[in-house]
């Protein structure tokens, strides 16, 4: 139990404390890279765990992510103390011109269907819409046929009526064959 004591490492801050501490220290103008930070916690703490480099990289976006630092042409900073403003998606809109004072601002046309008018007279149902052709909607009523059907001509088949779909395949007619023996 005491070797384990001895064996540890001494207690490191955490990473975001040291990463910060980094940026005070390194104190560039336009922020400090990956490498840098590194090698500033390197030389600061001495014995790091095996994976620094995992770690660091984690914390660091997890920090950039959260807005705790700002991330510039490869370097990161400290953020300013008012956050830029947030676009939204898509093309920005037009900037309005402002209106002279004592400029009443007419509504602008409703939406949707107007409402009918009261006062006017009943539309009779016959009335077709301009523009429409004569003809009802929908599909057309099926006739029913009354005049007899055309006389057969002398080519085609006897005078029983086609039925629908492909007609069945021709079987050809065997033929007895004997065999002596």
């Amino acid at each position: 139990m005491a070797t384990e004591e001895v064996n540890k490492p001494p207690s490191l801050p955490p990473y975001p404390e040291m990463i910060m501490e980094a940026l005070d220290g390194l104190n560039e103008p336009n922020g400090s890279n990956k490498s840098a930070i590194s090698r500033y916690i390197e030389s600061t703490y001495g014995e790091l765990p095996e994976g620094h480099t995992t770690l660091l990289n984690h914390h660091l976006n997890k920090m950039k992510d959260s807005g705790e630092l700002v991330f510039l042409k490869n370097n990161y900073m400290k953020p300013d103390g008012s956050p830029p403003p947030k676009r939204g998606r898509g093309r920005p809109p037009k900037a309005k011109e402002p209106l002279p004072p004592g400029t009443v601002l007419s509504s602008p046309r409703p939406r949707g269907r107007p409402p009918k008018d009261p006062n006017a007279p009943p539309k009779s149902p016959k009335a077709k819409p301009s523009g429409g052709s004569g003809r009802p909607r929908g599909r057309p009523k099926k006739i029913p046929r009354t005049a007899a059907p055309p006389p057969p001509s002398p080519l085609s088949a006897p005078s029983t009526p086609r039925g629908r779909g492909r007609p069945p395949k021709v079987k050809p007619q065997l033929t007895e064959v004997s065999v002596e023996i």
